[in-house]
């Protein structure tokens, strides 16, 4: 099972090293720590297992603010998020731009979560399927994907899908790619095991939960004890 921590735009590299020096999951989890750009060096320090939030799909270039897949892994960087919410919405990633990439960042031996989802009124107006289809038909088989699930409206809104919602999109992903998907939406130590529970969900792509060591070592805690 994996759980992956996104620190998002938190955590310095002082902040970083004193968080890893703590934190100590169970062994049987594949825990993934993805800090900012900054704090990459000093989370690589550490031992674990660290990915980027973004890589480009150039290997170098007049890209200004990017980072390449070969960049990342002279760091001792292991992989890379894509396509999370936050870039679509703020950064105008696209289903295209997601596609390059992955599949650069898969070419180059980097392990990838590719990030879909549906919004808020996406799945009131009973768009999830299609969102979901268009999002995961951009993306191809490979021993190093992983997909996350993060329904946009649970997304740092302190809402969760249900168990049954996350099991059912999960389902639809697994129908169309054949990885391991993880669930992301506001995941925490008190509704970790009964999303983790579910069939169809391989692990947890956590937000805000993973800032501190108690909250992210317990959600860990929970994947082992269903391990």
């Amino acid at each position: 099972m994996v759980i992956a921590g996104n620190w998002k735009m938190f955590k310095g590299p002082g902040e970083t090293r004193a968080f890893l020096a703590e934190f100590a999951p169970p062994e049987v989890v594949d825990v993934v720590i993805c800090p900012p750009f900054g704090s990459l060096g000093a989370a690589v320090a550490s031992g674990r297992t660290i990915f980027a939030q973004n890589v480009h799909w150039a290997d170098e270039g007049a890209f200004t603010g990017e980072i390449s897949a070969p960049m990342l892994l002279e760091l001792g960087v292991r992989g890379s998020i894509v396509g999370h919410s936050e870039r679509r919405q703020h950064f105008g990633e696209t289903d295209k731009t997601v596609r390059l990439r992955t599949e650069h960042a898969l070419e180059a031996g980097l392990r990838v979560i590719a990030c879909v989802g549906e919004l808020e009124d996406e799945r009131e107006g009973g768009q999830t399927e299609d969102v979901l289809r268009r999002q995961v038909s951009v993306l191809a088989q490979h021993d190093k994907l992983v997909v996350a699930y993060e329904p946009v409206w649970a997304i740092g809104t302190g809402k969760t899908a249900t168990p049954e919602q996350a099991q059912e999109a999960h389902a639809l992903i697994k129908s169309l790619l054949d990885v391991p998907v993880l669930y992301g939406g506001s995941v925490k130590p008190e509704n970790a095991v009964e999303l983790l529970s579910q069939g169809h969900v391989d692990g947890a792509l956590v937000g805000g939960a993973s800032l501190e060591v108690e909250s992210f070592t317990a959600i860990c805690q929970a994947a082992a004890s269903l391990s």
